[in-house]
């Protein structure tokens, strides 16, 4: 059953009537309560049994059929960026500087529509529970709705979920065995040092020069740290300091974030970046302090279940195909941590201008929708199946 039947033709124009509300209305890491009360109010609607309040704004709906103790889970998340939209778009954000630049709107609908069509499904013998995820974006609202006993309240035999994917034709997926995407760290490092006039430098320790030279030690770390093998990323994305034209400061900070899969590669970063702002900043007279926060490890799938995904995605007419994983990050990880599962992207490349995910000028691709909504429910299907 597919929602391009002529039983659902009402319910894609519905699915992209939601995907266009929730645009129309971004919301950030955990504040997504408008979000959350339009999936909450429609999935109520269909008759699945709502949870809600989960990691603050999250929502569970259960929908079990038959005796069978099988179950699996479905996840979305639902958060925005900030980010000031220009799409252009006629359902375009009309809240300043918040939009939703990775496409979890598309997601969310992708999700709700799913969840539609399986609530009329007479088939199924077992439970799955729909996860409405809040703050995937940097926040760790996976984490939280695992801490706070996601799975202990609903348990799932494999748990998945799917990544809108611009750069990936239209039509394709791709389910990998192992990582997908990378552990994701963030870092700032405070100089500090004793400010003087422009003009006479020599009367201070400058900050600044420090901090030129933290950043340009910190490019050693990657390429002379970590095994040329290994994947890892140490990018500096801030650097802020002073106030006026002819001021040295007495502080500069500098951030950014790193990444990797191996474990003792994130060690390895870690460990270097004290040391290397610790010695260069004595060698200039400053002296530095580093905040280091591991946000989120590594996205893994379980090779069986990434399989079980490639099949059933196969069997839709979806063009599987293999690509290289990426060294983003995804919250999902912690879900998969906790029960295995897979984490796929669905190619959602257009024609002409194609905009990246977390782009101002970026709209999650309608056309879509049914591949995404036929994946999920040929899934539940699969998994949930009479004997």
């Amino acid at each position: 059953m597919s929602i391009t039947d002529s039983g659902h033709a009402d319910l894609l124009a519905e699915a992209v009537s939601w995907r266009h509300q929730l645009h129309r209305h971004p919301e950030l890491a955990f504040g997504e309560r408008r979000t959350s009360e339009l999936v909450a109010s429609q999935l109520e609607r269909f008759g699945l049994k709502v949870h809600r309040g989960l990691a603050g704004t999250g929502v569970v709906a259960t929908l079990s059929r038959g005796s069978s103790r099988r179950s699996i889970g479905i996840r979305a998340d639902m958060d925005a960026l900030p980010i000031r939209e220009e799409s252009g778009a006629a359902h375009a954000s009309t809240v300043p500087g918040v939009m939703h630049a990775c496409g979890h709107d598309g997601h969310t609908a992708i999700a709700l529509a799913a969840a539609r069509i399986c609530a009329s499904l007479p088939d199924l013998d077992g439970t799955v529970h729909f996860i409405f995820q809040p703050a995937e974006e940097n926040e760790g609202g996976g984490r939280r709705m695992v801490e706070e006993g996601l799975f202990a309240s609903f348990p799932c035999d494999s748990v998945y979920a799917l990544h809108n994917w611009p750069g990936l034709p239209a039509g394709t997926c791709v389910a990998r065995d192992g990582p997908m995407m990378a552990a994701f760290g963030t870092f700032e490092i405070g100089i500090r040092g004793r400010g003087a006039h422009g003009a006479m430098p020599h009367a201070g320790t400058d900050a600044i020069v420090t901090a030129a030279q933290i950043v340009s030690a910190l490019q050693s770390i990657v390429s002379r740290n970590i095994d040329p093998l290994q994947s890892a990323v140490v990018s500096v994305t801030q650097i802020r300091g002073g106030d006026t034209w002819n001021v040295l400061p007495d502080e500069c900070i500098i951030r950014g974030t790193t990444r990797w899969y191996d474990e003792r590669v994130g060690d390895c970063i870690e460990e270097r970046m004290t040391r290397l702002a610790n010695s260069v900043a004595a060698g200039f007279g400053c002296t530095a302090s580093l905040r280091y926060e591991r946000r989120y490890p590594a996205t893994i799938n379980d090779p069986a279940s990434a399989r079980l995904v490639r099949e059933v995605a196969g069997e839709i007419r979806l063009s599987v195909i293999d690509s290289p994983p990426t060294m983003g990050a995804e919250d999902f990880a912690y879900m998969l941590r906790a029960v295995p599962g897979c984490y796929l992207w669905l190619g959602a490349g257009r024609l002409g201008e194609n905009p990246g995910l977390h782009s101002a000028r970026y709209d999650f691709n309608d056309d879509v929708l049914p591949a995404g909504v036929d994946l999920w429910v040929s899934l539940v299907r699969r998994c949930l199946a009479r004997a």
